[in-house]
């Protein structure tokens, strides 16, 4: 954006309802820092599954814009973050995306912390040096059935409403009693709302998704919800099924269009996503005791997707890391006693959503592409394929104007 280029507030408030976003929203530096101050640096994210941390020591890694972040689980099995950031001049203390450690060592001068993120040692400091004044940067954290959730904000808004929604949906899948199969990441050449905006529609998925189309469903019958909640009588009908099986179906929306669950069926005769619709694990995930109960779907905006299926689950997370650029990492979740080889294929286990997200992959980046030309404006949504998208959009642009409405009375 330049001196002469429309404010944020002004495009806000010329945005049209149904429509895709003008150009800077997805090309801008400015409204790229502005998303990650307003809302990745103040909202809950997504981080990833408890049973990756497997026992104490384990941790993690995330880059959150300028932050670094390490998640570790304690010698009392509890799972805490901090920042990757020492005491003493900042040095990042672990550069690994995940690992094992007995304690957290900074390797420029070996300061060490306790898994808690107290610090033990930090040589040649001086008599009058404490070490209970120096201890690493909290960062706030939940665990929500089995799925980490990290907030950057010293403040954070409120998670109570979406773990109170969440947790009868996720208890069955048994979260807490996984392992992980497989991790991929990927990072598509597109700003981080493309990659949300593609994921919340199936208009797109007749032609582009061919090994998904075996198992996900795109009959209008079964595949979505009206904008006022209400659903079809067969869809009303498969929530029933479920619910009377004592696994928790039905649509659920909260926190301003923030969260939502819903457990939808797949294609007929369909019960995993692959290629012949058949389980991809023997020993399932849960307790979701009806085989065709379909897969929970649960976003939570802004950082992540995710597919609850009987036989395992996968967990998507979405990380901006530049203005055109975005990093989606993919979590494939197996009953821990499952044993591959024998209980599962890892390649017919992960095989649907790896080249479905290479697909998804190229849409988003060619849409990128495409936005960067000046003749680009916006075009309407389809209100029957299209609504999951108008829904994402406008709680975007809801949250931004809420976000800088103290901001605009200041400078007034």
């Amino acid at each position: 954006m330049t001196a002469s280029s429309p404010s944020l507030q002004e495009l806000l408030m010329r945005r049209i309802s149904g429509y895709a976003l003008e150009q800077p929203f997805y090309t801008s530096p400015t409204i790229y820092q502005l998303d990650l101050e307003h809302i990745f640096y103040k909202e809950w994210l997504y981080a990833v599954p408890a049973c990756q941390l497997t026992k104490a020591g384990s941790f993690v890694t995330m880059r959150v814009g300028a932050y670094e972040v390490v998640i570790v689980r304690g010698r009392d099995g509890e799972i805490r973050a901090f920042h990757n950031s020492c005491r003493h001049r900042g040095s990042m203390i672990c550069k690994a995306r995940e690992g094992q450690v007995a304690k957290l060592v900074c390797p420029y001068h070996q300061w060490t912390y306790e898994l808690d993120g107290k610090l033990i040692w930090a040589n040649d400091m001086g008599p009058d040096f404490d070490l209970t004044r120096h201890g690493l940067k909290p960062v706030q954290l939940r665990n929500v059935a089995g799925l980490i959730y990290v907030c950057l904000s010293d403040t954070p808004p409120d998670f109570e409403s979406f773990a109170k929604m969440a947790i009868p949906y996720l208890e069955v899948h048994d979260l807490n009693n996984a392992k992980v199969a497989y991790t991929s990441t990927i990072v598509e050449k597109a700003n981080w709302k493309l990659v949300w905006e593609n994921n919340r529609e199936c208009y797109h998925c007749s032609s582009n998704h061919p090994a998904l189309c075996r198992s996900f469903s795109l009959d209008p019958e079964v595949a979505g919800v009206s904008a006022d909640g209400s659903v079809s009588a067969t869809l009303q009908a498969h929530f029933d099924r479920c619910e009377a099986s004592g696994a928790p179906a039905r649509f659920r929306l909260g926190g301003g269009g923030q969260f939502r669950l819903a457990r939808m069926p797949l294609q007929q005769r369909a019960v995993s996503y692959t290629l012949d619709g058949k389980a991809a694990v023997r020993k399932n995930l849960g307790q979701v005791a009806l085989p065709e109960a379909g897969s929970l779907l649960m976003f939570h905006y802004p950082t992540t997707w995710s597919h609850f299926l009987p036989d395992h689950s996968l967990t998507f997370r979405v990380t901006p890391i530049s203005p055109t650029e975005t990093e989606v990492t993919t979590t494939w979740l197996v009953n821990k006693d499952a044993v591959e080889g024998v209980d599962y294929d890892l390649k017919r286990l992960t095989q649907v959503w790896i080249a479905t997200n290479d697909e998804d992959r190229e849409i988003v980046e060619a849409n990128q592409q495409g936005i960067f030309s000046p003749a680009y404006v916006p075009g309407p949504y389809s209100p029957v394929q299209e609504s999951g998208v108008a829904q994402f959009v406008d709680w975007y642009a809801n949250w931004l104007e809420r976000a800088l409405a103290p901001l605009q009375v200041a400078a007034e």
